[in-house]
């Protein structure tokens, strides 16, 4: 098709403001998808998507559309995910479009990755669209949230379109501003091929499947490629476009979306923001990729079953052929053997790799306490990243420890103001701005440790302001802080699984607290577990889970008590010989216990 009636954008909002249902009816109107195979959120195709209600990977699908000015146009949407453990998924996206929809609630109005999604769009120059969405509830406050857009982005209330993506009202106009606003593609047909990789999937039959946008020149299939980063060279099995299925074409032309079924085989060859161009006559540079994704939380992933350790490995490569974002390498623990230390961008990015492990690949896994990447200063200078408590060097050596903090931005009605600045400042938070976007709505300004905001900051947030706050968050900056490693050891042993690094001032309230939760989840064994938090060799907390009784005279009617003593005697010698030689096996709860302390 001419690239000047091509037309690819994307689809950006908070979580929840009704991206995929809007996705939805743009299928529908355009007759991509005929009424008898259409379901609700059908870009969401893995199973995790559906049953949370979230999009987590973009996804792409080519509408044909014959627009009022009677021409037909090619429209490319990439739906992209809405929360803030996938914004990386969002910048890739956008690398692949000339425009993007900014959907909001016409109840909720501007939330706070409403805005941090609008950042990476105007970051990557593209043409945004507003749109109001949901005006079909009786609660909707459609004009005053199209003001709040007018006051963010200008223009006037009439160019804000008001629409109900689950009712099908007014989505004509969407696909029209679509036509008429978003730029076409400008890349050149007669240039050598230059194709951008914005995405991948792994298909066993044709290898890596790579998300292609076709910039410059065009792919055609059994041509010879090249991935310029890489230097590894690939004959295309197919070529085509999304339909949402995979429909082959046998060529993509410049500015147009699809994919290439390499038949690579790993990760490592096709990388995603890496440049494909033609093997006979690349072209002379890349594409500007991406900043590859930081991992932010890390937590070690052990299977239930050692036998399942290689297994494990093969499903993390197959998960990381998707999703650029996961890190993974491999370490040992005495409590639970083998496994992997992995990196995500979030917790939430963490427990849907959990689930997909658990599901896709049918694994029984234990996941340890998530924790921060921690930078320290050496007593002879070198700085050493650790991500592990286990993996701390000697305190002796240690001149600081330096912990990530982040910028949080907290959107809240006014009247929860209170609740959120006492949630903050008990999680160390410094208190910045605050600022009134009208006279009920706030964004509250803070900085805090990561540490304190990864396991339960969201879900208390959302409690304190009966679910109206919204959060946002980028990485601020490494900062020494007064930390310790906190051990907790089981009958006398360390278990490294458990360690945790903490600020000196919540150690004792940590360590009590977890002791107390560990007590609760250890079953009892035939000899008394002593269980104790330590700070180096000094314990500051300690609980002994009681030892079972065998009733040893039940068989004793009367008779001398000589004879009762002695079994006693014998039971007493043969718990102390046990306790010398006991294990004690550590349930996955005690774990989760490590998750659940309460952290304010």
């Amino acid at each position: 098709m001419d690239p000047a009636r091509i037309r690819n954008f994307c689809i950006i909002a908070h979580i929840d403001h009704g991206k995929s249902t809007l996705a939805d009816r743009l299928l529908e109107v355009t007759g991509t998808i005929p009424e008898r195979e259409m379901t609700a959120q059908v870009l969401d195709t893995m199973d995790l998507e559906r049953e949370k209600g979230v999009t987590i990977k973009a996804s792409a699908v080519r509408m044909v559309y014959q627009a009022a000015d009677g021409e037909t146009y090619e429209l490319n949407l990439i739906d992209t995910p809405g929360h803030v453990d996938f914004s990386y998924e969002v910048s890739r996206a956008l690398a692949a479009c000339e425009g993007a929809l900014l959907v909001v609630d016409a109840f909720q109005g501007i939330e706070a990755q409403t805005l941090a999604n609008l950042y990476l769009a105007l970051e990557a120059g593209l043409e945004i669209i507003p749109v109001v969405n949901k005006i079909d509830l009786s609660s909707a406050r459609p004009d005053e949230v199209a003001m709040e857009l007018v006051d963010l982005l200008g223009g006037a209330p009439e160019e804000m379109l008001q629409v109900s993506a689950k009712e099908g009202i007014n989505i004509q106009a969407v696909l029209e501003a679509v036509v008429r606003q978003v730029p076409p593609p400008s890349g050149r047909p007669d240039r050598p091929l230059r194709a951008l990789i914005f995405d991948s999937h792994y298909d066993p039959y044709k290898g890596v499947v790579a998300y292609v946008r076709v910039v410059d020149g065009a792919v055609r299939k059994g041509e010879p490629l090249v991935l310029m980063s890489t230097g590894v060279g690939t004959e295309p099995i197919e070529v085509g476009v999304f339909t949402p299925g995979m429909h082959p074409t046998g060529r993509l032309g410049t500015g147009e979306v699809g994919y290439v079924a390499t038949g690579l085989k790993t990760v490592q060859e096709c990388r995603v923001g890496d440049t494909l161009t033609d093997a006979d006559t690349p072209a002379p540079e890349p594409l500007p990729g991406y900043r590859p994704a930081k991992p932010m939380v890390f937590a070690g992933i052990y299977p239930t079953e050692a036998e399942d350790y290689n297994g494990l490995r093969d499903a993390l490569e197959k998960l990381r052929l998707n999703d650029a974002a996961l890190v993974f390498e491999p370490e040992t623990s005495q409590a639970l053997q083998f496994g992997f230390r992995c990196g995500f961008l979030g917790l939430f990015h963490m427990e849907i790799i959990q689930e997909r492990l658990e599901r896709e690949y049918g694994l029984d896994l234990i996941a340890t306490a998530p924790s921060v990447a921690y930078q320290i200063v050496t007593t002879q200078g070198e700085t050493l990243e650790v991500s592990s408590p286990a993996d701390l060097p000697d305190p002796a050596t240690i001149q600081e420890i330096r912990e990530p903090w982040m910028q949080i931005q907290i959107f809240t009605p006014a009247e929860y103001i209170g609740p959120i600045m006492e949630l903050m400042t008990r999680r160390r938070a410094e208190v910045g701005t605050t600022e009134y976007l009208d006279a009920r709505r706030v964004v509250l300004h803070y900085r805090m440790p990561l540490a304190e905001m990864i396991v339960d900051l969201h879900d208390r947030l959302k409690s304190a302001t009966r679910g109206y706050a919204s959060l946002d968050y980028t990485f601020d900056g490494y900062r020494p802080g007064d930390l310790v490693k906190l051990d907790i050891l089981v009958n006398k042993e360390p278990v490294d699984a458990l360690a945790l690094i903490v600020h000196r001032d919540q150690a004792y309230e940590k360590g009590s607290a977890l002791v107390r939760k560990m007590k609760e989840v250890i079953p009892r064994q035939m000899f008394p577990v002593p269980i104790q938090a330590a700070i180096g060799g000094r314990i500051i907390a300690r609980a002994t889970v009681k030892a079972l009784r065998k009733d040893v005279l039940a068989k004793c009617y009367g008779g001398d008590v000589t004879r009762k003593r002695k079994l006693l005697e014998r039971q007493k010698a043969g718990k102390k010989r046990m306790k010398q030689f006991g294990r004690v096996t550590i349930p996955q709860e005690a774990f989760l216990a490590v998750l659940r302390l309460e952290g304010g």
